[in-house]
């Protein structure tokens, strides 16, 4: 857990994905698309990725990836990124975490 909030308040957005997961692409993407640069962490990749996992879960994030933070604070997973996204939340939210300045 502690890993888990270390490593999501590196950045204003980070991103816990799995390089083979369509829906972490789209998240992802999504991010890329609006001029962000999240910190992207890769648990596939990451020899203690299946511990993040377990926290991430233990976090309410059900699936594990994609796991979204922004302003070091877990906002969700896809469902509720788009769901952001759709309402106008989100950009609102990356600007008061300081990823976007427009």
């Amino acid at each position: 857990m502690d890993r888990v909030s270390r490593l999501a308040s590196q950045k204003a957005v980070v991103i816990f994905s799995k390089s083979s997961c369509c829906m972490c692409h789209a998240i992802k993407r999504l991010f890329y698309d609006q001029g962000v640069s999240p910190a992207v962490h890769e648990l596939d990749e990451d020899p203690r990725g299946k511990e993040v996992e377990r926290a991430l879960i233990r976090l309410g994030c059900n699936p594990a990836v994609p796991a979204v933070f922004i302003g070091g604070k877990f906002v969700g997973s896809a469902n509720a990124v788009m769901t952001l996204q759709l309402n106008g939340s989100l950009k609102k939210m990356l600007m008061e975490a300081g990823a976007l300045w427009l």
